[in-house]
C-alpha cells in the first residue's frame, strides 16, 4: 500500500514539474507577444517570476534533502 502511494506521489510530482515547465514556456510566449504589441509591463508585475524556468533536478534535490532531515 505504501509503495503504491509513493509511486502515485512521484507521478504527481513529475506531472506537476512538467506542467510548470509548459506553463513557463506559455508565459514567455505571451510576454513576447505583449512586448510586440506594446503592452505595458505594469499589466503583469509578476511576469519575471512566472517566466523563470523551474529546474526539476533542484526541486527533487530539495525534496530529498527535506526528507533526509525528517528522518
Amino acid at each position: 500500500m505504501a509503495a503504491a502511494a509513493d509511486k502515485r506521489a512521484a507521478l504527481d510530482l513529475h506531472i506537476n514539474l512538467l506542467t510548470e515547465h509548459e506553463l513557463t514556456k506559455l508565459a514567455k510566449l505571451v510576454s513576447a507577444m505583449a512586448d510586440k504589441l506594446g503592452v505595458s509591463p505594469e499589466a503583469a508585475p509578476d511576469i519575471e517570476q512566472i517566466t523563470r524556468d523551474v529546474a526539476p533536478e533542484e526541486v527533487l534535490e530539495e525534496l530529498e534533502r527535506a526528507r533526509a532531515c525528517d528522518q
